[in-house]
């Protein structure tokens, strides 16, 4: 990218730098620590970066222009001059009543999107009334039992006027086919219908354990999905690929990358086995990372991120769509970063991650409240939340130009050394048979546990400063007041349950679970027998549970 006679001038004119400049001020002051490495992986920080630092990358190839190829500067040519980021605040919690009045609230206050939390129960494919769901309905989301608490959650919401996250695995078909059947009742096309639905089984089996059945079956409800919404509903994203869940499990930078992409992977080849064509599906994959305190080095992964997938949706199934190859992702700030300890200290937090997801080109974003380490957010915190978006949008700069640390002599080296390390991790995976087998093996989540492990001692060392945890510390008790969910919603939501079963048509909704069931057993899309299921007020434990039958629940320690 560079002249070699401009590079040898400029490493002449670093050693020089060096020896007279930098080292009289080293042997009379030093550095404040004796070795300076990235937040995660141990990559050494030198103390200045030139031109020679990235002389092996070529501008066209490696780093190019927002909206071509290779994407390492944004998958759209006009990034946030044309249109911001969408702010997609997460909530969800106790019942459908209390979400539907906390998505008006955050719609009032400027929110661009929606983002829906689920309770544990829902998440597990579990009814509110199952003996599994007690002491846990409503305290992690939402619970969504039927078709009637979708419908009120999304009361007064018009479907073709915003998109909504949906954070749902294992029973994302059913709130997928719910939210579709709310679609239809309010007469919105489902063509015009947004949004996502995480949908990601394979981080479940690494890093969050709400799994329902094998893998086997998930994986044939996924690309059921995909192929579904390529035809029905095209502008829904059918996978949110997640490595936030991997990074809050104590992966480093590097191996978010590598084990987020290597996931998208096994998806596609999934996809492509069942007989589907790469272009007709993967324009609707989307991704989703952490944004973590180090700046400089999640705008690199983010960057290293989005040129690995381009070249290997190239080179692994020859892509030819250019929004097969663009890697769009959703960001949330760290929850594990949060401290209970001196929290105001979070709003600063957060406010740093947010920017780092911004100069990385993220397409959303969800900022956490400073009260989450301590409970669910109340509503003052998820104000300042999304007031700090909206100040990073309208009053920072950031979002005036496009990739503004492009160029940067350090970030460019460290998008390269990301890049790197995160391909040959993908290539290890490899030599393993692939992803199913890596996670299998427990090699993926072995190498998830040793950087976890090395992290946290490096906090109980002080080797690494938390502040406010183990320096700058205060004595005192949080004064915080916290949001805590009504034990008295879980017997509303126990008598909402059923309520909808004593008035529905029993024989309608046997006869829909029954189609289902034969459906599972042979090789039809099961998308259009859910949707069934639901508009028959089938609950979502019951249509979790026909499946079951037919699948069985996945046993940790049994072969993926």
């Amino acid at each position: 990218m560079f002249d070699e006679d401009d590079l040898q001038s400029i490493r002449e004119g670093r050693e020089e730098w060096e020896d007279e400049t930098l080292q009289p001020t080293l042997d009379r002051f030093g550095e404040r620590k004796e070795e300076f490495t990235t937040d995660t992986g141990g990559h050494e920080v030198d103390p200045l970066y030139t031109p020679d630092d990235i002389s092996d990358l070529d501008y066209r190839d490696d780093i190019g222009y927002p909206g071509e190829e290779p994407y390492t500067r944004g998958v759209y040519p006009t990034m946030y001059r044309g249109r911001l980021w969408t702010m997609r605040q997460y909530a969800g919690f106790s019942t459908a009543e209390k979400t539907n009045d906390r998505f008006h609230y955050l719609l009032d206050e400027g929110q661009t999107g929606l983002s829906m939390a689920f309770d544990l129960p829902t998440q597990m494919g579990y009814d509110s009334d199952a003996e599994m769901a007690a002491g846990e309905v409503g305290k992690s989301g939402v619970a969504i039992d039927s078709l009637y608490d979708m419908e009120t959650v999304f009361d007064g919401i018009p479907l073709d006027e915003v998109s909504t996250s949906m954070t749902i695995n294992a029973p994302a078909s059913v709130l997928l086919a719910m939210y579709i059947a709310v679609g239809d009742r309010q007469g919105v096309d489902r063509s015009e219908l947004r949004g996502t639905i995480q949908n990601d089984v394979l981080k479940e089996y690494i890093a969050r354990n709400t799994y329902i059945y094998p893998p086997e079956p998930s994986m044939r409800i996924i690309t059921d999905i995909f192929e579904f919404c390529a035809a029905e509903v095209p502008k829904f994203n059918t996978i949110s690929i997640s490595g936030y869940h991997i990074r809050e499990a104590g992966s480093t930078a590097a191996q978010e990358i590598a084990f987020t992409l290597a996931d998208g992977l096994e998806y596609v080849e999934t996809a492509i086995d069942a007989g589907l064509e790469v272009d007709d599906f993967a324009p609707q994959l989307s991704f989703f990372f952490a944004a973590y305190n180090n700046i400089l080095e999640e705008v690199a992964k983010f960057r290293a991120a989005r040129r690995l997938w381009h070249s290997l949706m190239e080179e692994r199934y020859g892509a030819e769509n250019p929004k097969s190859k663009q890697l769009k992702f959703h960001t949330q700030t760290a929850g594990s970063t949060l401290t209970a300890q001196q929290i105001e200290n979070n709003v600063v937090r957060v406010a740093y991650q947010a920017l780092a997801a911004v100069l990385g080109g993220t397409q959303s974003l969800h900022t956490n409240g400073k009260d989450e380490a301590l409970s669910l957010p109340t509503e003052e915190s998820v104000r300042t939340a999304l007031r700090t978006q909206q100040i990073l949008a309208h009053e920072s700069g950031a979002a005036d130009t496009i990739d503004p640390l492009g160029g940067s002599y350090y970030v460019e080296h460290l998008t390269d050394e990301l890049e790197q390390e995160a391909r040959g991790i993908i290539n290890e995976i490899d030599e393993r048979d692939g992803m199913r087998n890596a996670i299998e093996e427990q090699w993926v989540q072995r190498q998830i546990q040793d950087a976890a492990f090395e992290r946290q001692r490096e906090v109980e060392e002080n080797e690494r400063t938390i502040v406010g945890v183990n320096e700058f510390t205060v004595d005192e008790e949080p004064t915080e007041d916290v949001a805590e969910v009504d034990e008295e919603d879980e017997k509303l939501q126990i008598e909402r349950v059923e309520d909808v079963r004593s008035r529905r048509d029993d024989e309608a909704t046997e006869a829909a679970l029954d189609a289902l069931r034969e459906a599972a057993e042979g090789d039809e899309n099961l998308m259009p027998y859910i949707i069934d299921a639901v508009k028959a007020y089938a609950t979502t434990g019951e249509i979790c549970n026909a499946m079951r039958d037919v699948f069985e629940e996945y046993q940790p320690g049994t072969a993926l």
